[in-house]
């Protein structure tokens, strides 16, 4: 049994009870018959929570092919039976929820009290998709070339569904997408993060208690990710792919997805801007601020990028900021007084030395952190500041992914929008003022997918997710989520 076992009431739920943590393939929990297994770190002090079942190529398709078989029988459940499920799963989710919370720091860094938020919002996502189940309706209309004809549109699963999810939020990713595709009809085969895989495992060991039927919900457990991706892209029995990850790595299996034209959503990357107009209160658009940007380390899609201050209160913010910078402490998730964790992996720590290496030798200022916290074992990261960016810069266009607040100066909304909006991509923006017209015009005209007008949230069950430009396509949650599962068939009618 591993040794991290004991920090938890169910270590069964993960697999810990075993030398070596199973996959879940047709409902049966199985090791590789290639015997292989790959480490899971802690990356707050590198040292393993455990072993997991490294799976072939093989493997993925014979799970992909019992996903075939349980959609034969899920899709021809009722709206009501679905429903019923997910609400199990909400309730199992939230008996064990000091479980699944203990597991997403251990293995993903975030403090205890952004872990729970995280699972907090996956039960609400596993909630709200239990109540979507039952409103999946379609509609009929009268021909417009024949009395006794009617149009029906009937809404069907669109079929297996691949769902690749990411390290930064391995609970809330599996829930927003499997959620939606198993509230559709649809059969699912998940392939976690090579980094966070328990959190997956865990939740679908619950799933199971719930009474989803084998083979409605597999997963591939891998160290070859590409491999493995390529082959969930390019079966034909897979009729959809969801995936959120880097710009990237989602256009390459946007092409691989393309030779059997299955249907795709893709949340891709983000370089959210952050606006503060100077009639809004200095110290409640810090407080937004601190709580977005150094969320789960600032690893996170909708991250500020670009803080963008009016040149009359950038230099009361810069210093209202800093203030507030000291007070946050950077330690192991597990003590409950972190506010900010480590980041996911050396490559991160790596990239946020790149991002401010560049920005101080083009000319920003260094105001707070900027260095590697190397005394406590893990990938730890001073929460920074940097002053006097500009669009030369790295940070300007490639998204950072770590603790790193850049600050910009404006002049007037024009300026400001032509500079937030240049960039390739656009997940999420933020806009804080207490003009009610300006507010509308910079969120109307911001090129991104989701706003926060005086609030930094922009992630919610009831809110539908989702970027334009080369952040993708698709919505994920809220009244969209479920129709992303599904396609609608026009059926023509003729009564007699």
């Amino acid at each position: 049994m591993s040794s991290t076992a004991a920090l938890f009431h169910r270590p069964e739920l993960f697999g810990l009870d075993q030398p070596v943590t199973p996959s879940v393939v047709d409902g049966k929990w199985f090791t590789s018959n290639s015997k292989k297994s790959f480490s899971v770190e802690n990356p707050a002090n590198t040292q393993e929570i455990g072993k997991v079942t490294d799976m072939t190529v093989d493997e993925t398709k014979k799970s992909i092919e019992a996903a075939a078989n349980g959609f034969k029988a899920y899709k021809n459940t009722t709206h009501v039976q679905r429903s019923e499920m997910l609400t199990r799963w909400a309730t199992l989710m939230e008996e064990n929820k000091e479980d699944l919370v203990k597991m997403l720091t251990l293995e993903n860094g975030k403090p205890l009290s952004h872990a729970d938020m995280e699972v907090s919002t996956s039960i609400g996502y596993i909630k709200w998709y239990a109540g979507e189940a039952v409103r999946v309706f379609g509609d009929i209309a009268p021909s417009s070339l024949q009395m006794n004809n009617f149009i029906m549109s009937v809404k069907q699963p669109v079929g297996i569904s691949g769902l690749i999810t990411p390290w930064n939020f391995p609970s809330a990713m599996i829930t927003r997408k499997g959620g939606a595709a198993l509230a559709a009809g649809c059969s699912i085969v998940i392939m976690p993060a090579t980094s966070t895989p328990y959190s997956c495992l865990g939740l679908v060991k619950l799933a199971q208690e719930a009474g989803f039927p084998n083979g409605v919900i597999n997963v591939i457990t891998t160290s070859n990710v590409s491999e493995h991706g390529k082959e969930l892209t390019t079966n034909p029995l897979i009729r959809k792919i969801s995936f959120t990850g880097s710009t990237n790595v989602g256009k390459i299996l946007m092409g691989q997805s393309a030779s059997t034209v299955k249907k795709v959503s893709m949340e891709l990357g983000g370089n959210a801007p952050f606006i503060v107009f100077p009639d809004f209160p200095i110290d409640q658009a810090v407080d937004s601020l601190c709580n977005i940007k150094f969320f789960s380390a600032g690893e996170v899609c909708v991250c500020p990028n670009r803080v963008y201050l009016h040149k009359d209160i950038y230099e009361e913010f810069t210093k209202k900021l800093l203030e507030k910078v000291k007070t946050i402490k950077v330690g192991d998730g597990l003590d409950p007084s972190t506010g900010l964790g480590p980041l996911i992996s050396k490559q991160g720590c790596d990239k946020m030395a790149s991002h401010i290496e560049d920005s101080v030798a083009k000319g920003a200022k260094l105001l707070a952190g900027g260095k590697r916290i190397t005394d406590k074992g893990g990938y730890f990261y001073e929460p920074t500041v940097l002053a006097n960016l500009n669009h030369d810069m790295i940070v300007a266009c490639e998204e950072t992914f770590g603790p790193l607040i850049s600050l910009f100066q404006f002049e007037n909304v024009d300026q400001v929008l032509e500079r937030a909006n240049d960039t390739e991509v656009g997940l999420a923006g933020y806009v804080f003022s207490k003009d009610v017209s300006t507010l509308v015009h910079v969120a109307k005209e911001l090129e991104v997918g989701l706003v926060g007008a005086n609030i930094e949230l922009v992630d919610e069950p009831f809110m539908s997710f989702g970027g334009i430009k080369q952040s993708g396509f698709g919505k994920e949650a809220g009244r969209h989520g479920v129709e992303e599962f599904m396609i609608i068939k026009e059926v023509n009618l003729k009564t007699h």
